[in-house]
């Protein structure tokens, strides 16, 4: 490992300012020029790139992180094409070898699309390929989830250091996402707090490790849209929901639609689409059964709903039923355990 690129990323620069001091002066010599005061930077910036790269390496060591320089190996190959590829990835866990699909969207979610992001995620899991998101409150979170609930791969890209906790309340998310043999990564040194400049860039990872991104639900601003654009200037293909034309949270995929972006409309229509971009699913994909106690038309009313069809009028538009004979299919899947009370609720609100 060089020592110089490693000293370098725990400066915790901006990526932009940290390419353009490689480009111009290499890494021994952007050490030296930050090191003498040429680079105009804070005190502590300076403080941190002056501590030994020995002594950084005990440091990763005794917290379980790994670095892989571009270049060098396990740096995903797919990610080190990129002109703006990080020089260097802070990780825990295990960073899989083949691209993966990444599901984003707004913290400032719905529970519709909190729902049906969670079961994208468990379908992307069964289906086989790795699932690349930000672990962020919202639809990333729930995207992740869905990862775990399926048993698969997850990457998590962060904002901050891979050792900090961020958001609090997913750190357990990320601890089941590196035993379940996937990662939690981040361009940005341990102990970085969250600062907001730090996550419009790791965006750029999030599709880097990904040859398909999936916007569940997305404002017109915001990281989302970030990742749908870099996505798009490197070739990725993109997906999106569509959602409400007036709702502020749907805005950013009905554009992305309206401009090119792939429509998917439940867990089985997005598996079959990414198989036409990534090929076969390398793991096993089929519709769960039915459970034993659910018979006849209820099974097709079960599917739907776990499809995310969650508008009582669509599901009466998909079955040819009358609404009341809708209603009453949800009473007996819920009351049989088949279908989760959240959404049996979702149905007779809508």
């Amino acid at each position: 490992m060089s020592d110089a690129r490693l000293r370098l990323a725990f400066g915790g620069l901006h990526p932009e300012r940290i390419r353009c001091l490689l480009d111009l002066h290499g890494p021994s010599g952007a050490v030296a020029a930050i090191e003498r005061g040429a680079v105009k930077t804070t005190s502590r910036i300076r403080g941190e790139v002056a501590v030994p790269a020995a002594a950084r390496r005990k440091q990763l060591q005794a917290a379980g992180i790994e670095v892989v320089l571009r270049g060098g190996p396990g740096y995903p190959a797919h990610l080190a094409e990129l002109p703006d590829a990080p020089d260097l990835l802070f990780v825990r866990g295990t960073l899989p070898a083949e691209p993966g699909v990444a599901i984003v969207g707004t913290r400032r979610c719905t529970s519709y699309g909190r729902r049906l992001a969670r079961r994208y995620g468990k379908a992307v899991a069964v289906a086989g390929w790795p699932l690349v998101s930000g672990l962020a409150r919202g639809i990333d979170g729930a995207a992740h989830r869905g990862t775990v609930e399926g048993g698969g791969i997850g990457v998590a890209v962060l904002g901050c250091g891979v050792d900090v906790a961020y958001p609090p309340e997913h750190n357990d998310l990320g601890e089941d996402l590196i035993r379940l043999g996937g990662a939690v990564v981040a361009e940005s040194p341990p102990g970085t707090p969250p600062e907001g400049w730090r996550f419009p860039p790791r965006n750029r990872i999030i599709a880097g490790l990904s040859r398909a991104v999936v916007v569940v639900e997305a404002a017109v601003t915001g990281g989302a849209l970030i990742t749908a654009r870099a996505a798009l200037e490197q070739g990725i293909a993109v997906f999106a929901v569509p959602g409400d034309v007036e709702r502020r949270s749907s805005e950013g995929c009905n554009l992305l639609i309206r401009d090119g972006a792939h429509p998917v409309l439940g867990p089985t229509d997005l598996v079959e689409a990414l198989s036409l971009v990534l090929g076969p699913p390398p793991g096993r994909v089929m519709a769960a059964p039915a459970p034993s106690n659910v018979k006849g038309d209820d099974a097709e009313l079960l599917r739907l709903v776990d499809d995310g069809v969650g508008s009582l009028d669509r599901l009466v538009e998909l079955l040819g039923w009358d609404p009341a004979a809708v209603l009453a299919g949800v009473g007996r899947l819920e009351a049989s355990g088949a279908l989760q009370r959240e959404a049996a609720t979702v149905v007779r609100a809508r």
